[in-house]
């Protein structure tokens, strides 16, 4: 029997649902629907160690938290700590499952400022995941069961098929990406109607592996086939993967979150948006990431049902995310410099790319050994090899020509987030080599 058969025949959960999950999703009403056996199980524990703790803030005498403080009352910490880090001393401190308050307030706040059609519609507050991954697990863990579908572009990132699919048993279907050089909405709309009542559909945008971000004639398709299939009686979890957001370097490209789109689209339809500093702040040791809600009609109590049953996921998993992460994250986005920094970073890669748009038109020759992508934003672009192998052509370039590219859904994805402006030509010369070194066998 496989591993997923195995799990469907398991027992996870108790007879009795705890009080507290009970309350929420009594909150939620309708909306708890959305939830999977596990997310209607979980909760956040206000009245276990957690809730005494918070009664007891502000006494003279407080014994009840699980850290050691100097005489002095300071957070107890080594100097060889100490010392490589600027910070104030509470950064050693946990952090509250739900994420430092001041980081959330922050990130909400620069979320309206970065996606202005927010302005207006309710939706959470973020809670602090462990970057983008666990994020998506914690999107799996509350809202798919196996008997559910994931519903994804055939061009996707391979996680999600290990998150939805292997970890939490989800069934996986996939849509074509592009069609016509645009992406394929049709396709996208006719997998969420396929038999099946609930659905969770990720957009990932700048999509990776391809660098595509949907474009301004792209989204009203895209949000027209999520009601079309919701108004069909589906009910859709929406996952909005952005990690890339922001990094759009051609005109005519969305520069808006699609979280903007469905969070008030339908009653049939939640908006889970996954974001964080990672990718757009360039500091992906930091994993310090973010995941919010909305859905058409959310009061603020239903929407903060949604945020504790968030928390006590990362409450049950690893309890809080890196204190010392959170306050560098407050820290800098409080920086004078911030917005300059982050544009110079920006401008970098958007000579990278401008870069490998002037190869590809100087060498229509490339043409003939492969297919360019459809590509206009984040970290990467893909090339479909044509007549050999993607995978033969990724190992011929590591064994003669000392390049690492790799191979995800049959096409090659070259990150130019990595290679400086001056060797981009040189990448895509020896990948033209390498396919031609095949063809020739």
């Amino acid at each position: 029997m496989s591993f997923r058969l195995a799990r469907k025949n398991m027992i996870y959960y108790s007879f009795i649902m705890n009080e507290l999950a009970s309350k929420l999703n009594e909150t939620l009403g309708a909306a708890a629907q959305f939830l999977s056996t596990a997310g209607r199980h979980m909760y956040f524990p206000y009245g276990g160690i957690l809730g005494q703790g918070a009664q007891a803030r502000g006494c003279d005498i407080n014994a009840t938290i699980g850290m050691a403080f100097e005489e002095d009352d300071s957070p107890m910490v080594m100097p060889c700590f100490a010392e490589r880090i600027t910070l104030d001393r509470r950064a050693f401190l946990y952090a509250p499952s739900f994420g430092l308050p001041a980081l959330r307030e922050t990130w909400k706040k620069m979320e309206l400022e970065k996606n202005p059609s927010l302005k207006g519609v309710a939706f959470s507050n973020p809670v602090v995941t462990n970057a983008l991954t666990h994020g998506l697990r914690i999107a799996a863990e509350l809202f798919a069961d196996p008997d559910d579908t994931l519903v994804t572009p055939d061009l996707f990132w391979d996680n999600y098929e290990l998150i939805f699919g292997e970890a939490v048993g989800c069934r996986v279907a996939h849509f074509n990406t592009f069609v016509d050089g645009r992406f394929d909405a049709a396709a996208m709309e006719a997998a969420l109607k396929a038999p099946g009542d609930r659905k969770i559909l990720i957009l990932n945008f700048p999509n990776n592996p391809t660098g595509y971000t949907a474009t301004d004639e792209d989204v009203p398709r895209i949000v027209a086939a999520v009601k079309a299939a919701a108004d069909a009686g589906k009910r859709i979890v929406v996952i909005l993967d952005d990690a890339y957001f922001g990094l759009v370097y051609e005109a005519g490209v969305h520069r808006e979150s699609l979280f903007a789109a469905f969070a008030a689209l339908s009653e049939n339809v939640l908006a889970v948006k996954l974001d964080g500093a990672t990718k757009e702040d360039y500091v992906w040791g930091l994993r310090v990431g973010f995941i919010s809600f909305a859905f058409k009609g959310a009061t603020a109590e239903q929407l903060k049902a949604l945020e504790a049953k968030a928390a006590g996921n990362v409450r049950s998993g690893v309890s809080n995310i890196s204190s010392i992460g959170q306050h560098l994250a407050v820290a800098a986005f409080a920086d004078p410099g911030y917005a300059r920094q982050k544009k110079e970073k920006y401008e970098i890669l958007h000579a990278r790319y401008r870069e490998i748009r002037r190869i590809l038109a100087a060498h229509p020759e490339y043409a003939d050994a492969f297919e360019a992508m459809p590509f206009n934003s984040g970290y990467f672009m893909c090339v479909r090899p044509r007549g050999v192998d993607a995978e033969a052509v990724r190992r011929r370039l590591i064994e003669a020509y000392s390049t690492g590219t790799i191979v995800l859904s049959g096409l090659i994805r070259l990150s130019f987030s990595t290679v400086p402006a001056a060797k981009l030509p040189r990448l895509f010369a020896n990948v033209h080599a390498a396919i031609n070194d095949l063809k020739k066998g």
